[in-house]
């Protein structure tokens, strides 16, 4: 059931986050396309307007009546205003001399279309966007470029086509969000799948792990129960005479205390550990003291059934020993109570010989 609930948090997140990412991204290729598309429009129109201009340029200057350049030009450019950018001539008193909606000759621009002519004549795809954006399906279309002819009082003025540039820019933008939309699909799907497949491999090496440390587990509870009875049994019960081959004599250890000189007896000791060549005898009541003797020598007195020589560095008392743990590759690290100023680790070699030792 978690499983599921994780998997099924994967996927909202994944949806969430990909949406968000499509819809900026959506937003910023469409704005570069239309940029793009309103650039190449400008140049077009900016070129069409001029080559007619010197067009018209050149027949008045060969002395071509008015009427029939207007007349040719009328023919030229008949019903061309369904395009995205269409040609018109106008005079300077805004008066249409030629349009490719034939109606339309004759009539004045309006006011607001009149304003065109206060226009920089760099236009630029900023200038066009915002023009579109205050733009709708009523606005047949707006002036972007006039060229004036020269030697003459007409303008040779190029539209863009706003109901059809503004459809192209809707139809872009649906493109767009239907590609991000397919990808997005995609992506999140093979994420998610991706996801599933990893978290299976994950989860599958998880329970391996788990299981071996279910086992290491169950043989360090093992471990320290049994080290709990043998306490008791070192506690409470005879030794047999063949395990307590120690001198019964030797009840005390020499120490030393600053200036005083100690003497302290076995039992009470819970471990004794070497720390820059000095001995230390830890009580068990956490009282620390030195001596003399080197680990070897005191092993040698210490009853090999309550005393361990862990390492070269520490030996311990069973009493002593609070827990044992599972450490590093097939080692042992021995808690003792009172707590020791350095780690007692049993070595993967020595691990056995411990268990041994406590009768395991």
């Amino acid at each position: 059931m978690r499983k599921d609930r994780l998997y099924l948090f994967t996927f909202f997140a994944l949806t969430v986050i990909v949406f968000l990412i499509s819809i900026i991204a959506v937003q910023f290729f469409v704005k570069a396309s239309n940029d793009k598309v309103f650039e190449l429009q400008i140049e077009n129109s900016q070129r069409e307007a001029n080559e007619i201009s010197q067009l018209i340029e050149s027949q008045l200057a060969n002395n071509t009546p008015k009427q029939v350049i207007i007349d040719n030009l009328q023919q030229a450019i008949q019903g061309t205003h369904t395009e995205t950018s269409f040609i018109s001539t106008i005079d300077w008193s805004g008066k249409q001399i030629t349009h490719p909606d034939k109606t339309k000759v004759g009539t004045k621009l309006d006011s607001e279309k009149a304003s065109i002519f206060s226009m920089n004549d760099d236009v630029t795809p900023e200038n066009l966007s915002a023009i579109l954006a205050k733009s709708n399906e009523a606005t047949a279309s707006e002036i972007i470029v006039l060229v004036p002819v020269a030697n003459s009082d007409w303008i040779i003025a190029a539209h863009a086509n706003m109901q059809k540039t503004l459809r192209q820019v809707t139809n872009l933008k649906q493109r767009f969000y239907f590609i991000f939309s397919i990808m997005g699909v995609i992506v999140v799907l093979s994420s998610f799948f991706a996801v599933r497949i990893l978290g299976s491999a994950y989860e599958k090496s998880l329970e391996v792990t788990n299981k071996n440390l279910e086992k290491e587990l169950v043989s360090t509870s093992k471990f320290n129960s049994d080290l709990v009875a043998y306490q008791q049994k070192v506690d409470g019960e005879e030794i047999s005479e063949e395990k307590n081959a120690v001198d019964p004599s030797k009840k005390r250890i020499l120490t030393y205390h600053r200036d005083e000189l100690l003497t302290i007896p076995i039992e009470t000791i819970a471990y004794i550990y070497v720390d820059h060549t000095i001995t230390y005898v830890v009580c068990f009541d956490g009282k620390k003291s030195t001596t003399n003797s080197s680990l070897d020598e005191l092993y040698t007195t210490l009853d090999a059934v309550k005393f361990y020589r862990a390492n070269r560095q520490v030996i311990i008392a069973v009493p002593a020993i609070e827990k044992i743990i599972k450490y590093g590759n097939n080692q042992l690290k021995i808690l003792v109570q009172p707590n020791s100023e350095i780690e007692i680790i049993i070595s993967k070699n020595k691990a056995s010989e411990f268990k041994q030792w406590l009768n395991l």
